[in-house]
C-alpha cells in the first residue's frame, strides 16, 4: 500500500499536473466512448447469442445452422468486420428518407457483435444445459462469464481510433507521444490500466455478489422444499 502511495504522489500526481488541463476531461469523456461501444455489442450480441443457443440445442436443421453461424462468428476478424461495415454502408445512406449512415461508435459496436453473440451463445448454451439437468446454481455461472465478455468489448473498443473515433486509449496514446520521456509514458499507460481496472473490477465484484446471493437463494428455497 506504501508503494501504490509513493507512486500516485511521486509520480502519477506530478506528471498529471504537467499535461495540459484538457487531457482528463477528455480522456474521461474517451472512456465513456468505451464503454458505450462495449455495452451497445453486448446488448446485441446477447440478444442474438440467447436465440443462437436455443436453435443449437433445438437439434436438427436448426441446430445445425445455429452451431455454423457461431462458428463463424467466433472466427470473425474484429479489424475487417469494421471496415468492412465501413465500405459497405454508404456515409449518405437513407431508408425511406431516414439517413441510416452508421456513425463511428455503431460501426466499431457492430464489428464487435460477431465476439460477443457467439460468446453469449456458448455461454447461454452451457446454462442451458445445466438448467435442463437441475442444476440451476451451475447456470447462474452465465453472469461472470458475460461480464468477462463485457471486460474484453470495453479493451476490444480501442479498435475505434483506427477510424478516428476518439476513445480513452487514443487519447492516452496521443497525450505520450507528446512525453519525451520513457518513464513518463510509462506512468501515462499505468494510469490508463487503472482508470479502467478500477470500474472493470468494481462490476465484476457486483456480478459475483449478485452471483452469491441468487445462489443463496437457491439453497434456502431447496431446503424449504425438502
Amino acid at each position: 500500500m506504501s508503494a501504490l502511495h509513493d507512486w500516485l504522489t511521486g509520480d502519477l500526481l506530478p506528471l498529471l499536473g504537467r499535461l495540459s488541463a484538457e487531457f482528463l476531461p477528455q480522456f474521461l469523456a474517451g472512456m465513456v466512448v468505451n464503454f458505450e461501444i462495449a455495452a451497445i455489442a453486448l446488448a446485441i450480441g446477447l440478444a442474438l447469442g440467447v436465440l443462437l443457443a436455443l436453435g443449437r440445442l433445438g437439434g436438427g436443421a436448426v441446430g445445425g445452422i445455429s452451431a455454423t453461424a457461431i462458428n463463424l462468428m467466433r472466427a470473425a476478424p474484429t479489424f475487417v468486420v469494421m471496415f468492412f461495415l465501413l465500405n459497405i454502408v454508404p456515409s449518405d445512406a437513407t431508408l425511406f428518407g431516414i439517413p441510416v449512415a452508421l456513425s463511428g461508435v455503431m460501426t466499431v459496436a457492430l464489428s464487435l457483435v460477431p465476439y460477443s453473440a457467439a460468446y453469449a451463445a456458448d455461454a447461454g448454451i452451457d446454462a442451458l444445459k445445466q438448467m435442463r439437468s437441475g442444476s440451476p446454481r451451475g447456470a447462474l455461472l452465465f453472469l461472470p462469464n458475460i461480464t468477462r465478455a463485457f471486460f474484453v468489448l470495453v479493451m476490444s473498443s480501442g479498435a475505434a481510433a483506427a477510424i478516428g473515433v476518439s476513445e480513452g486509449i487514443s487519447v492516452i496514446l496521443r497525450q505520450a507521444e507528446q512525453l519525451p520521456a520513457l518513464a513518463d509514458r510509462m506512468v501515462l499507460f499505468a494510469f490508463g490500466i487503472l482508470m479502467f481496472g478500477i470500474p472493470l473490477q468494481l462490476g465484476f465484484a457486483l456480478i459475483r455478489a449478485l452471483q452469491r446471493h441468487l445462489s443463496g437463494v437457491m439453497l434456502r428455497r431447496q431446503a424449504g422444499t425438502s
